[in-house]
C-alpha cells in the first residue's frame, strides 16, 4: 500500500494545550453530533483527547485526514486487549480480534473467502427474503394498533434475524451474547467489562463453530469451517469473522434503522417525501449513512512508527481516533453538511469506512435499511411520533434510541 503524505501545517488550538480535552460526548438524549466536532474541524484538527476510562488518544475531524488515515499502514487497529497500554497485563486474554483487527495476507484471506456471500449479487437476491422477515415482524404491531415501540418491535430484531440466519448464529440464543456483544462494543467507555466480555464471546463462538463442524448447514459459518478444513483460511480467522459477527455484524445496522426512522420522522416533510417517491430510497439511505452519526470516535488505531499530522508527531505505539461522524459532516467536503438531504449525489461518506478494512457487509447493511424503510413505508403511511420522548442510554459514544414511541 502507498504512504499517503503527511497532513496539512500546524495550526493553533486546543490540541497544543499539555491536558488532554476530554473526548467530545453527545448530549443526553441525543445521538448527536457533539457542538465540539465542528468547533475541532475549524480550529484544532488533531486534538490531544482523554477517553471516557481515561487513556489519552489523538482525535481527528476532518474529512481528508480521516480518509486518509483509514488507509494508512503506518497505522494498525489494537485489539481491546492490546490498547491502552497498561502495566496489568496479566487480564489480558487472547483478545477479541474481529475483522478490523485482523490484518497481512489472514485478512486477505478471509476476505476472498466471503466475498461472494457479500456481493451486490447475492445481496440483490436476498432481498425478498430481507422483506419477508420485515413483514413477518411488522405483520404483528399492525394488528395490535397504536400506539407502539418500533425499536423492541423491528428495529432491534430486524437485523439481527437477518444476520443470524445468514451467518448461522442461532436467534434463539441471542440472551446468550448479546449483553456480551454490546459491552464489547462499548468497550471505549467501560474498558474493563469489554475486556471480561471477550473472553465470553470467544467461548460461545468457538463452541458454535464446533457445532458447525459436526453439523454443517447452508450458512457462512458452515462454509467458511469448511474452508477452514481445505487449509485456505485459519481456525482464529474463521473465530475473527464470527466475532465481528456477534459484535457488530447486526448492532450498528440496529442503531442506524432506529435512528433513520427518528430522523425521518422528527421532519415529517422527509418521511412524506419517500413515501411519495420510493425510487429515491437509495440515494436517502445512503444520506442518512452520513447524516447519523452513530459512529462518534470508536474506531481506534495505533501508530506503528512516529507520524507527522498537522505539525504534531504521533508517537509510535500512540492512538488515533479518526472521527467518522465529524468527517461526515465537513462543510468542505458536503455542502449544507447539517441538513438530511435526501437526493444529496455527490456522498463519499466514510460511514463504512475505508482501505483494506472497509465494511464487508456494507452491500448488506444498505440492503436492511432500504427493505425495512420500505416496510415501514408501506405497513405505516401515516407513521409519526407519540410526543412521548425515546428512551437512551447516555453513556456511550455510540447511540440510538432504546425505545421509540409512534402511532399511526
Amino acid at each position: 500500500m502507498s504512504r499517503p503524505p503527511d497532513m496539512a501545517a500546524p495550526e493553533p488550538g486546543p490540541g497544543n494545550q499539555p491536558c488532554p480535552s476530554p473526548f467530545p460526548m453527545p448530549a443526553p438524549g441525543s445521538v448527536g453530533p457533539p457542538p465540539e466536532y465542528a468547533v475541532l474541524r475549524r480550529s484544532c484538527p488533531l486534538a490531544r483527547v482523554a477517553t471516557p476510562f481515561g487513556a489519552p488518544a489523538w482525535c481527528v475531524t476532518r474529512y481528508d485526514d480521516v480518509r486518509k488515515l483509514l488507509a494508512d499502514d503506518r497505522f494498525v487497529r489494537p485489539t481491546i486487549d492490546d490498547w491502552p497500554l497498561d502495566a496489568d497485563v496479566t487480564a489480558r486474554g487472547p483478545g477479541l480480534v474481529t475483522m478490523m483487527e485482523l490484518d497481512g495476507p489472514r485478512h486477505a484471506a478471509l476476505r476472498q473467502a466471503l466475498a461472494e456471500p457479500f456481493s451486490v449479487r447475492a445481496t440483490r437476491q436476498r432481498r425478498p427474503s430481507l422483506r419477508a422477515t420485515a413483514d413477518r415482524l411488522l405483520g404483528p404491531i399492525t394488528a395490535d394498533g397504536p400506539p407502539g415501540d418500533l425499536v423492541s418491535g423491528f428495529c432491534e430484531p430486524f437485523p439481527l434475524l437477518v444476520v443470524c440466519e445468514l451467518v448461522g448464529i442461532p436467534y434463539a440464543e441471542r440472551a446468550t451474547f448479546l449483553a456480551a456483544a454490546d459491552a464489547a462494543l462499548g468497550a471505549l467507555v467501560t474498558l474493563e467489562e469489554g475486556r471480561e466480555a471477550t473472553h465470553q464471546l470467544r467461548s460461545y463462538m468457538s463452541s458454535l463453530l464446533e457445532r458447525h463442524r459436526r453439523a454443517p448447514g447452508g450458512d457462512i459459518l458452515s462454509s467458511l469451517v469448511e474452508a477452514g478444513e481445505r487449509g485456505a483460511v485459519d481456525e482464529e480467522s474463521v473465530l475473527s469473522f464470527g466475532l465481528s459477527m456477534l459484535v457488530a455484524g447486526y448492532r450498528t445496522t440496529t442503531m442506524f434503522l432506529a435512528n433513520a426512522v427518528l430522523a425521518l420522522l422528527t421532519e415529517p416533510d422527509q418521511y412524506e417525501r419517500l413515501l411519495d417517491d420510493r425510487a429515491l430510497l437509495p440515494t436517502a439511505v445512503d444520506e442518512l449513512l452520513r447524516f447519523l452519526p452513530v459512529q462518534n470516535g470508536v474506531i481506534v488505531l495505533q501508530a506503528r512508527e512516529d507520524v507527522a499530522v498537522h505539525g504534531h508527531t504521533i508517537r509510535a505505539g500512540e492512538a488515533v481516533l479518526p472521527v467518522l461522524a465529524a468527517a461526515n459532516r465537513d462543510e468542505g467536503t458536503f455542502p449544507e453538511a447539517d441538513r438530511l438531504v435526501l437526493d444529496r449525489q455527490a456522498n463519499p461518506h466514510l460511514a463504512f469506512g475505508r482501505g483494506p478494512h472497509n465494511c464487508i457487509g456494507a452491500h448488506l447493511a444498505r440492503a436492511q435499511l432500504s427493505v425495512g424503510l420500505e416496510a415501514l413505508l408501506d405497513h405505516f403511511p401515516r407513521l409519526r411520533l407519540t410526543g412521548q420522548p425515546p428512551t437512551w442510554e447516555d453513556h456511550s459514544p455510540v447511540r440510538s434510541p432504546l425505545t421509540l414511541p409512534v402511532t399511526w
